[in-house]
């Protein structure tokens, strides 16, 4: 993989990452509960829609993208607990 299509997967990924996370965002405002094992399931890596190896000019796109916000408000400790007490790792030495 060259280091250009490495950077254009990348993105790829981060922008399906942020749109997820507006999603995410807009169904938690709406009142939706958000199950955080549902969210376990859902990965920005998509590749039906992207050609990785093709070539892409954005250039000419000349759109300045709004700031990242990281804040996602969904409790992922219920995971946690699940993953620690899955590995033996929730009990005591």
């Amino acid at each position: 993989m060259t280091v250009r299509s490495a950077l254009l997967t990348n993105a790829v990924i981060f922008h399906n990452a942020l749109d997820i996370a507006e999603i995410i965002r807009q169904l938690l405002e709406e009142g939706w509960e958000i199950d955080p094992e549902d969210l376990a399931h859902i990965s920005p890596y998509l590749t039906e829609h992207t050609n990785r190896l093709g070539e892409y000019s954005t250039h000419e796109l000349g759109i300045q993208p709004e700031a990242y916000d990281p804040k996602l408000d969904v409790d992922f400790t219920p995971l946690r607990e699940q993953d620690l007490t899955a590995a033996g790792l929730d009990q005591a030495a």
